[in-house]
């Protein structure tokens, strides 16, 4: 069975559309990566939450905040925080080795 990983960030520029990129091809899993903040790329939906098995976000003032405002949809999700700050840049050498530590645990 395929598994479904949601990767956040605040902007969905940088560290969540990397992990996105990086682990797209994985086997047995779909990825897919918002922002938490209103005006990021990508802004987190109801939807995105309900379609994932797992919710990977980089920081755990981003896990509070997606408590606040998704309380009713988070019922019964996995949530992780994998503890990257923001200081890389889109597909950075260091980060995509980062999030490939950080992850492997939540891996098939």
């Amino acid at each position: 069975m395929t598994k479904h990983i949601l990767f956040l960030c605040s902007q969905n520029k940088l560290r969540s559309p990397t992990a996105e990129a990086v682990f797209s091809e994985h086997p047995g899993v779909e990825v897919d990566s918002a922002g938490l903040n209103n005006d990021a790329e990508v802004p987190l939906s109801e939807e995105q939450i309900e379609w994932a098995d797992l919710i990977l976000v980089m920081e755990t003032a981003q896990r509070a905040r997606l408590n606040r405002k998704f309380k009713h949809t988070l019922a019964g999700k996995r949530i992780a925080v994998l503890n990257i700050p923001d200081n890389y840049d889109y597909m950075d050498p260091a980060l995509v080795s980062l999030l490939k530590i950080r992850c492997a645990p939540y891996l098939p």
